[in-house]
């Protein structure tokens, strides 16, 4: 197989009568590229998915092959990707429920939509997977009565379920509920009581590191808790019960849910680990008084994490970028700032405070314009890529700055052919201005044909359409794979290339 053809098999240009010739010669991989397409006749579609069940699915889930086209007997996969996608036939649901291969029982366990009878005979099924795949989006009466199913795989499943009812999720997260569980997956397959080393030799063991079983099946009931924290159905009064919990891991998800009372948040503010505490600092339903105290916090990224509080006084914000590595996200408070606040934090003294607002893409020409011209390089590296800016603007950032700004202002959409040519001849410590340029619409082609010295701005040069025919035939030959398929795919590869690739 000439190693190109995946690139051609996705190529927008390549002939229908070419097509019908990699369909008739293709295997899985071309013919995964192939679904990709969204040219494909009715011929088409149905050849490929004859050709290949992977592809076939793919087709499902690109919404081009129709329940009419499958056979669930020579192509189970693509009818239960049908079924899942609430368009397979309700026989076809019935033969797979009752199929000897567990994972087909399971796959169709999942789908929405099935009839009564189906949904019954996966609830009694012997395997605890499948009937915990019906669980997962078990309608609120199916999910109460499989809470009490005596495996905990299910209960796990059903405490995930966010149409559960609350009362049950509580149950199942305080352990008040339901009858004790019968089994886990420890005790399915070990003598208890058992805990599973981190380092099982076993190639073949199901189990994860720390599993454990005494015969109360412990991480089995830690990971039903789990389920029941994340869900955000569960009633905050259970949900609090927690914050005290020996668990960090199920401390983090109480400190990460909204609605708590403010004195849960208060005890969960001492908490011993700094990871609940980053947790619970960028919860929107802490109040004023912990925002303020775990901004003194020298836990590993609380500060940061605070960082992002939607509702942060922003005297706490100037104080955390002056002492805290935030990097250069759009924070929501600067998201959130009045046209008054943005005024200020443009004009601010400290420039990390300059540098958060001028991430915005919103911002009025005239402070766009003034940040434009601001001495900070970060400062500039932030609001390069803001709509609006002049050529002459933009020039100006790459003589003050150079390598420091160019990727950024490479990724302006405004920069024109000028622009770019001149990012083309930053220094080295600038490469990877290359990918940006590539990608560029406003590129030229000399800057183009410079961008393909680069390794990494190589396979996206290729891509594009305005590279000379002989340039991306030369291609089609180049060492690295995503340069060949890049080039493969170009819409302007000639015709008589395209043929000589196929076999």
């Amino acid at each position: 197989m000439n190693p190109a053809l995946p690139g051609l098999a996705v190529n927008p240009a390549l002939p229908s009568h070419l097509v019908d010739r990699l369909i008739d010669t293709a295997d899985d991989e071309i013919a995964s590229e192939l679904a990709l397409r969204a040219d494909l006749n009715r011929a088409q579609v149905r050849a490929l998915a004859a050709r290949s069940e992977p592809a076939a699915v793919q087709l499902v889930h690109e919404g081009m092959l129709r329940t009419e086209d499958v056979d669930p007997a020579t192509r189970p996969l693509a009818a239960l990707a049908l079924l899942d996608a609430g368009a397979g036939l309700p026989q076809w649901a019935r033969v797979f429920a009752a199929d000897p291969c567990s994972e087909r029982r399971e796959r169709v366990a999942a789908c929405p939509g099935l009839p009564p009878d189906v949904v019954r005979r996966l609830a009694g099924d012997t395997e605890a997977r499948v009937v915990a795949a019906l669980a997962f989006e078990a309608p609120s009466l199916l999910a109460a009565e499989l809470a009490r199913h005596p495996h905990t795989e299910v209960r796990r499943a059903v405490a995930g379920n966010e149409t559960a009812p609350p009362e049950l999720l509580a149950a199942l997260l305080t352990g008040e509920g339901p009858t004790p569980a019968k089994s886990c997956r420890v005790c399915d397959q070990e003598e208890v009581p058992f805990v599973h080393p981190t380092d099982c030799p076993r190639r073949d063991c199901g189990l994860l590191p720390g599993d454990a079983c005494d015969g109360t099946h412990q991480s089995a009931v830690h990971d039903i808790q789990w389920q029941a924290l994340r869900n955000p159905a569960t009633p905050v009064r259970a949900v609090a019960r927690f914050a005290d919990h020996p668990s960090a891991l199920l401390r983090e998800l109480v400190a990460a849910r909204e609605g708590l009372p403010q004195h849960v948040y208060a005890r969960l503010a001492r908490d011993p680990v700094p990871a609940v505490r980053a947790e619970l600092a960028q919860n929107p339903s802490i109040d004023e008084v912990l925002v303020r105290s775990l901004a003194e916090d020298p836990g590993h990224d609380v500060q940061r994490s605070l960082a992002h509080h939607p509702a942060l006084p922003l005297d706490v914000l100037a104080r955390l970028a002056a002492s805290a590595r935030l990097g250069s996200p759009l924070l929501p408070r600067v998201v959130a700032a009045t046209p008054e606040e943005v005024a200020d934090l443009a004009t601010a003294a400290d420039p990390t405070l300059r540098m958060l607002v001028a991430m915005r893409r919103d911002l009025p020409d005239p402070i766009r314009d003034a940040l434009a011209c601001d001495r900070d390089a970060k400062v500039l590296k932030a609001i390069a890529p803001h709509p609006g800016l002049t050529e002459t603007q933009l020039l100006a950032m790459i003589d003050l700055h150079g390598p420091r700004v160019a990727a950024k202002v490479a990724t302006n959409p405004d920069a024109t052919a000028i622009v770019l040519e001149r990012l083309t001849r930053q220094p080295a410590s600038a490469r990877k201005v290359f990918r940006e340029i590539a990608r560029h619409p406003h590129v030229s082609l000399p800057a183009l044909l410079a961008c393909l010295s680069d390794p990494q701005a190589r396979p996206i040069a290729a891509a594009r359409p305005e590279l000379p025919a002989g340039v991306l035939v030369d291609l089609l030959a180049d060492e690295d794979w995503r340069v060949r398929d890049a080039a493969a795919a170009n819409p302007s590869l000639p015709a008589d290339a395209m043929v000589a690739l196929l076999p």
